[in-house]
């Protein structure tokens, strides 16, 4: 909450703390379907969650994995429309909710926090993008290693400053990089024969960082 709560006056906090509800949520339960209406600002208090959009032929693509402490769940109520991807959390987690017309007050007395949303939207909006170009233009290799070092970077490593503190399904690791879960196996296989990454069940150790970077900007 740190983000939003610095620039809260001390009567918004209370605001805040009297209307903030804390939730859990199961391994791959739902926190809202594609097509629900928006009622709460989300916030991400302990886990990880993934949104997601079903494609063609019921093909689900991930679209974003949330980290604490990270807020999502607004952008549909801001554009009038109903949620366009879902959410559910990809391991047991915590989260917080604020229901949205809290926020709609909010925002209405304090510009600081309607420059808040503005900024997160037009960041999430930039990487959307860039998304966008990566999956439609990379080969499978560097869409692979690009989802890895998206692993890396907003979750890190464990104690050995090696594995990923995340360990994810074949299916998801494809479903984040835009391919068959066949072509997602055959490319993790390659990286471990080249000696960039180590695969032991789910978790996935890196071995060389750089060369699985460079994998990813070049594609």
């Amino acid at each position: 909450m740190a983000a939003i709560w610095s620039i809260l006056s001390s009567e918004e906090k209370r605001l805040v703390t009297d209307n903030l509800t804390v939730h859990s949520f199961k391994k791959n339960q739902l926190i809202y379907a594609e097509g629900d209406e928006p009622e709460n600002l989300w916030v991400l208090l302990k886990g990880k969650v993934k949104k997601t959009k079903e494609g063609v032929g019921g093909r689900v693509q991930i679209l974003r994995l949330i980290r604490p402490v990270q807020y999502f769940g607004y952008r549909a109520h801001f554009a009038q429309e109903p949620y366009v991807s879902s959410a559910a959390a990809f391991e047991a987690s915590l989260l917080g909710a604020i229901p949205l017309k809290i926020v709609d007050d909010l925002i209405t007395k304090n510009n600081d926090l309607a420059w808040f949303f503005i900024r997160q939207l037009s960041h999430d909006l930039g990487g959307s993008d860039t998304k966008i170009v990566n999956l439609t233009q990379k080969h499978i290799r560097g869409r692979l290693a690009e989802a890895l070092i998206v692993l890396r970077d907003h979750y890190g490593y464990e104690d050995d400053n090696a594995t990923l503190k995340i360990y994810m399904a074949r299916e998801d690791l494809a479903n984040l990089s835009n391919m068959t879960t066949s072509n997602a196996i055959r490319t993790l296989s390659t990286f471990v024969t080249e000696k960039i990454i180590v695969v032991d069940g789910r978790r996935i150790k890196i071995l060389n960082e750089p060369m699985l970077r460079k994998i990813s900007k070049f594609g």
